[in-house]
This record gives structure tokens, C-alpha cells and sequence, in this order.
């Protein structure tokens, strides 16, 4: 598209949306319930230009599959949860639409998002035309599994460069979700180039919130945040996950990283809106809870938080330094996530699904004596890359029966 056609176009859609909130049902008011333990409140912030308040702390559901901590989590006063066709072929949404389905539909924020045919990982990009067609359908279906009239928030998922972002075949769906009433708001969702992603979904004018990975073993920690003071400037909502940082220092997962300081960190940024936590059990849960109660991070927290050597941890930093460096076309990030699955979250059929977009083909680095990938926090990356593939062959039936 032409550089003058695309401003036509999205100065079209920025007008096509202010008329969004006059069609029935499009915006409906959301009041946060309050705690049954006081001392338990969740703190509140805004979501940028959505107006709404809600909890400090989120919930991310694609590490669990267990419906009672779900119900738990909004007992205790989480209202938005977190959730992908990615996660389990759609199967987390289908958990969750029997969750929410006797509970008052301004009683919880339910937001989801699904792959577009024709994401290039490696690069950042969506190359498909055509993919707003599936897209489309793949996302009512989502609505389906869930049980629900409308989103309230409706992300493109994997949108990293700024190509990504203003890819218009889905930028267009996003925009008719909105219009339509079916999605309350849009936004997009990162792992990767955060800081050129979030600036690209502000300069759209269209998007309204940006979820992405934030959390304190990032790398360019200055642009970052200047990205999201952008972002947060202009009236993004701001949405931190990965938030944790794989959770462990070590593979054997002997050395947890501290998720009181992890997330501590992550809150004193108030450009950043809420946190999309994962939790797995009913221990973090109401610890992260509890944590909220008090955000001040104390000089002990930040040392451990300064514990890693080099090569340690399982929370690979996306930073694409790598990029160009093996000589058989690795797309070594989408692999480094998927072993950050398997031993930091104990995901394996994410784990899986994840090592499936690299397209590995054959016995991974073996014609390789010494690796010529320079990490740039020292992963041994052909050891975690041999490592790793094994999970190629393992059924998906068998991954999914697990603790």
C-alpha cells in the first residue's frame, strides 16, 4: 500500500472507531469486586486510554489447566485473565468458558488472541495477505470455546516489527472486532523487539493496549522503558508478562529466581498497567497476591534479582543478537523459548507446540563440532538446542497428561 493510502487508511479507522462505543454492548461498565479479606485488596491502575481499572496483578492461564485455581484467583480479586488458541489448540479457552459461564459477565475481563497464518518468527513478521480470513474465523471460534458475547480485549499476537504491527490484512480485522462490538478494545502482544513494537502500536492510533515481555534481565532497559513512557503517553495500556523471567536460574530448577522480587521490579514501573502472571498452583497465587500488599522492593530483593552468571538462567532475551550467526538458519529465540517451557514452566505441550514453529528438520547442530552462536548472555545454545529437540517425537497426548 502506498505511504499516502495507508494514512488515509488509518486516519479512516481512527474515525471508524470513536463511533464504536454507540453500538449496544460494545462498552459495558466493569467494577472490580472487592476482596473478602480486606488486607487481601488488590491494588488498582489504569489501562491506559480503556479508562478501566483493574488489578495490578492478572492472571496468564496457558500454564494451568486446572479450573479451580482459575475461580480461585477471581475469588481473591484477579478480574483479568489471560488466555490463547495458541495454548493447547484452544483447549485453555474451553476450561475457561466453563469457568465464566455462571458467573456475571462484568465480573471478569477475558482477553485472547491466535495466531495468523503466515508468521515469520524469526523475523518478526506476518508475510500472508490472505491471513485476515482465518484470523477472523480462528478468533470467533475462540469466542466460542469461551462462551462469550464479545473480548474484551482482542490480541494480535507475535506482532514485533513494525511491519507487524501495521500489517494491515489484520490490522483491518482487528479494527471491524472493534467496530463491531465484538472486542471492547484491541491490542497487540510481544515477545520480541518491545521497544519498536510498543512505539509502532502507539503511532498506529489505533491500538489501545500493548502487552509485552517486561521484566528486569532485559537487555536495551533504556529503550524499553522509554517505549513504554511512549506507549503509556500516548494512552496504551501497558501489559507486562513474562514477567518472571523463566522462573529459574538453573535447568535443574534447584535455584528459583525470587517471584516476590521478580515482580516487584516489574510494579515500580507505573507506566506499566498490570501484570499478566502465570501461575500454576494455589501457593503462587497466594503469594503473588499477598505481595501485592506491599511493592516497596527492599535492598535484599534487588541482589537477588543481580544473582546470574553468565549462561545462567532459562529466560531467553529475545534479542535477535544471535541472528545471522548460525550457519544452518536456526531460528534459535523460538527455540531458546521453547526450552524455557519445558524447565522453567514444566509446559511441555507449549514447549512442544513452541519448538514445532522452528521447523526443525533432521539432528539439530551435529554437523556442528564447536557452536558459532555467540549468545549474548552465554547460553551454551547447541547444548540447549540438542537438548530440547528430543521433544519433537514425544506424542502431544502424552505431554498433555501431566502434574
Amino acid at each position: 500500500m502506498k505511504p499516502n493510502h495507508r494514512r488515509d487508511f488509518l486516519k479512516k479507522s481512527i474515525l471508524g472507531l470513536s463511533g464504536a462505543a454507540l453500538i449496544p454492548g460494545s462498552i459495558k461498565a466493569f467494577t472490580p469486586k472487592p476482596a473478602a479479606d480486606p488486607s487481601q485488596a488488590l491494588p488498582l491502575r489504569t489501562l491506559g486510554k480503556t479508562g478501566l481499572k483493574i488489578p495490578l496483578l492478572s492472571m496468564g492461564t496457558g500454564d494451568t489447566n486446572n479450573p479451580a485455581l482459575v475461580q480461585a484467583a477471581l475469588e481473591k480479586g484477579v478480574r483479568l485473565l489471560g488466555t490463547s488458541t495458541y495454548y493447547g489448540n484452544g483447549n485453555n479457552e474451553t476450561m475457561l468458558g466453563g469457568v465464566l459461564k455462571n458467573r456475571p459477565r462484568e465480573s471478569y475481563l477475558i482477553a485472547t488472541s491466535t495466531m495468523p497464518k503466515g508468521t515469520d518468527h524469526q523475523k518478526g513478521l506476518f508475510t500472508d495477505p490472505e491471513a485476515g480470513t482465518a484470523f477472523q474465523s480462528d478468533i470467533e471460534n475462540s469466542m466460542k470455546r469461551l462462551g462469550v458475547d464479545y473480548l474484551d480485549i482482542l490480541f494480535l499476537p507475535f506482532a514485533a516489527k513494525r511491519e507487524s504491527v501495521f500489517f494491515e490484512p489484520l490490522l483491518r480485522v482487528m479494527e471491524d472486532f472493534k467496530k463491531s462490538g465484538k472486542a471492547r478494545f484491541i491490542g497487540i502482544a510481544t515477545h520480541s523487539y518491545v521497544d519498536e513494537a510498543i512505539r509502532a502500536a502507539a503511532d498506529t492510533g489505533i491500538y489501545d493496549v500493548a502487552m509485552a515481555a517486561y521484566n528486569f534481565r532485559l537487555q536495551k532497559m533504556q529503550e524499553v522503558n522509554e517505549a513504554v513512557q511512549y506507549g503509556a503517553s500516548a494512552g496504551l495500556g501497558i501489559i507486562a508478562m513474562k514477567t518472571m523471567a523463566g522462573g529459574f536460574w538453573d535447568q535443574n530448577r534447584t535455584q528459583p529466581i525470587s517471584s516476590k522480587a521478580a515482580l516487584k521490579w516489574v510494579a515500580q514501573n507505573e507506566n506499566v498497567h498490570t501484570l499478566m502472571s502465570g501461575m500454576t498452583n494455589f501457593e503462587e497465587l497466594q503469594n503473588n497476591i499477598t505481595l501485592m500488599g506491599d511493592l516497596k522492593i527492599t535492598d535484599d530483593e534487588l541482589k537477588d534479582l543481580k544473582l546470574a552468571q553468565a549462561g545462567q538462567g532459562l529466560y531467553c532475551l529475545q534479542c535477535r543478537k544471535c541472528s545471522g550467526q548460525c550457519p544452518h538458519d536456526l531460528d534459535i529465540p523460538t527455540i531458546m523459548r521453547s526450552f524455557m517451557y519445558a524447565y522453567g514452566y514444566r509446559n511441555l505441550d507449549h514447549a512442544q507446540q513452541t519448538l514445532n514453529l522452528a521447523d526443525l528438520s533432521g539432528k539439530p547442530c551435529e554437523q556442528c563440532d564447536v557452536c558459532q552462536v555467540e549468545c549474548a548472555v552465554g547460553f551454551d545454545v547447541k547444548s540447549k538446542i540438542e537438548n530440547i529437540a528430543r521433544l519433537r517425537d514425544v506424542p502431544r497426548d502424552f505431554l498433555l497428561v501431566r502434574s
